[in-house]
């Protein structure tokens, strides 16, 4: 057999294996390389599976992912369509919709089986379960009899009871199947304890998916959502219908009220959506008459239950996605308002207290974060990249760091310290001692001295000869717009040049040769 990569991670570092067995190992995604920690990891786990040498579905593995989707778009549809058949379709299904039954009958029994050899990610293991003993047992102590009870074959059992009442002469007969057809249909509605699979699908479509994981759980938890209160609307009118159908429609009903013996399914069924949602949100009963009879007031009571729960389901779950959006421009909300009343008890003059907001709003641009704790919480190698893709730029156009070692520059780099100036700051006075250099990322910076006066703007720096000698500022600079910068200090140099001996001396002659004069003449 022809022998190829695995799709997403059977391909990593080389792995190969055959075609069909390939969709079963686990691709290389976000969510698997959150889980093993790398792609080396990944594919251990790939190598893991195959050495096994048994048939197992694993959890991040293409195959269950597409599997995963189309079992959940397969049990939305039931969910829509079982209530719809027991409440208006009166026995006359047609031929499609049996189809459709026994399709989806087969289905859920062929997924029952199938869970024996899906895979396990537990909650308290990052290690996938791939034994088939261990699959076994945690399926059976789990999900394995509601997966039963929802996967029963009531479609088989419908489309033959069908058949043979359509062939009965027999009136006797016929009336006792016709019965034996509706405790069928009613008992068709253990196939609703299918919604169960469908948190569950929603739960592990997360999970394997390939995108930003944060913004995946936030799209499928409201998706989940909508739905659940969809199906509760949708359920809530059918049953409207339902129960005086079972009753034979008595006069006092609400159907014949409404005159909808004859109506079509459509009718029928928008009238009934209508009577669960004015229940549910409490705004009528549905029509212009209480109920008369102690079921339907059941039903009523049992809708307006069931709206007070979705509100507050609904509210419970937009509360909690809105606390956890953009957590970062909350916590700067929270730090502006704390930093207003401090101003507001030093008794801070107004201009001042203007500025102060202005330089909060142009250093943290309504996000509020600590630059230094992110910077530090990663490796030492990845540090260097961030710098690297944001500085590098800046130190290249410095003649002194010109065709220098490039570990020279990254350790230059770890030593850079981002600064934001406001339009009219003085960020340097002339003839002031100087112990820092600065390189101008976004603004316009003016230098004036005696002797002449430049403007500096995206790219420049200023301050060399101070980092060199830790001498005085020969210019005054001044920030002609917001500004934000990086700045390298005298220290900071130092201790970059510790274990550079070369770049010492060649930076040693540079200042003899320019003396005590910078390139810009600060």
């Amino acid at each position: 057999m022809e022998k190829q990569k695995a799709p997403g991670s059977g391909g990593v570092g080389g792995l190969v294996t055959s075609g069909w067995r390939a969709l079963l190992l686990p691709q290389l995604n976000r969510q698997s390389l959150y889980v093993y920690g790398s792609e080396i990891a990944v594919e251990e786990e790939c190598t893991r599976q195959l050495q096994s040498g048994v048939l197992v579905i694993h959890p991040f593995s293409l195959i269950r992912s597409y599997y995963i989707m189309c079992m959940m778009a397969i049990t939305f549809l039931n969910l829509i369509g079982i209530p719809m058949e027991i409440a208006f379709l009166d026995g006359v299904n047609g031929l499609g919709w049996e189809g459709f039954n026994v399709f989806s009958d087969t289905l859920f029994l062929i997924d029952v089986a199938l869970n024996f050899r899906m895979g396990i990610i537990p909650e308290d293991s990052e290690v996938a379960i791939l034994d088939l003993k261990q699959i076994r047992i945690s399926y059976l102590r789990s999900w394995f009899i509601p997966d039963v009870i929802a996967a029963f074959p009531i479609g088989y059992i419908l489309f033959f009871a069908d058949l043979q009442y359509n062939n009965e002469d027999n009136p006797s007969k016929a009336n006792r199947m016709m019965r034996i057809l509706m405790f069928v249909r009613i008992l068709s509605l253990i196939r609703l304890v299918r919604v169960s699979r469908l948190v569950r699908f929603f739960n592990e479509v997360e999970k394997v998916s390939n995108a930003n994981l944060e913004v995946v759980r936030l799209f499928f938890r409201i998706l989940s959502l909508f739905m659940m209160i969809f199906l509760l609307c949708h359920w809530n009118g059918c049953i409207q219908y339902f129960v005086p159908m079972l009753e034979e429609f008595p006069a006092d009903c609400w159907v014949r009220k409404e005159n909808l013996m004859n109506a079509t399914v459509s009718v029928k069924y928008s009238w009934g959506v209508f009577r669960a949602l004015s229940q549910m949100i409490a705004l009528s009963y549905g029509s212009m008459d209480a109920p008369t009879n102690y079921v339907e007031l059941w039903i009523v009571m049992v809708s307006m239950i069931s709206g007070c729960m979705m509100y507050t389901v609904l509210v419970a779950n937009a509360t909690t996605m809105i606390a956890n959006t953009d957590p970062t421009a909350k916590e700067y909300k929270s730090k502006m308002c704390r930093l207003e009343h401090y101003m507001t008890f030093m008794k801070l003059p107004p201009e001042l207290q203007l500025r102060i907001s202005k330089y909060y709003q142009a250093r943290y641009g309504g996000k509020w974060f600590d630059e230094n704790d992110v910077i530090d919480t990663v490796s030492t190698a990845l540090k260097e990249e961030i710098l690297l893709a944001m500085c590098s730029r800046l130190l290249k156009k410095v003649p002194m760091f010109q065709n220098q070692d490039a570990h020279f520059i990254n350790a230059v780099l770890l030593k850079l310290s981002y600064e934001v100036f406001l339009e009219g700051d003085v960020i340097a006075r002339e003839n002031a001692p100087g112990d820092r250099m600065f390189f101008i990322d976004h603004g316009e910076v003016g230098l004036e001295a005696h002797s002449f006066q430049k403007d500096l703007c995206d790219g420049d720096y200023f301050g060399e000869i101070c980092v060199l000698t830790k001498g005085k500022h020969l210019a005054t600079a001044r920030a002609l717009t917001d500004c934000q910068c990086f700045s390298l200090s005298w220290q900071g140099f130092q201790q970059a040049l510790v274990g550079f001996p070369d770049v010492r001396k060649d930076l040693e002659k540079l200042v003899q040769l320019h003396g005590d004069q910078g390139s810009n003449g600060v």
